[in-house]
């Protein structure tokens, strides 16, 4: 996949992932594309480790997408976790 597939996929699947999780975060589409685009990696990885699979066949596969949302949920998690805490103090 290209660089502006990864782009479009975090995008998506960052909007998504915030959609699932609604609640205040900081940062806006540049944030949620960043967050997507590295939940996609780990959805990806977490996919080949622990299911011994290639998650991320394609723009148009399920499993693609499917890896990207559930990574950028787990992603939006460990942020809100970090970025919560800095921010009462």
């Amino acid at each position: 996949m290209g660089i502006i597939a990864w782009i479009l996929i975090g995008l998506l699947a960052g909007a998504i992932a915030k959609a699932l999780m609604p609640g205040k975060d900081p940062g806006g589409c540049f944030i949620t594309m960043i967050i997507g685009i590295v939940g996609g990696l780990l959805g990806g990885w977490l996919g080949k480790v622990i299911f011994h699979v290639h998650s991320i066949n394609g723009f148009f596969h399920l499993s693609t997408w499917i890896a990207a949302i559930i990574g950028s949920v787990i992603v939006l998690i460990i942020y809100r976790l970090l970025i919560g805490n800095r921010s009462r103090h």
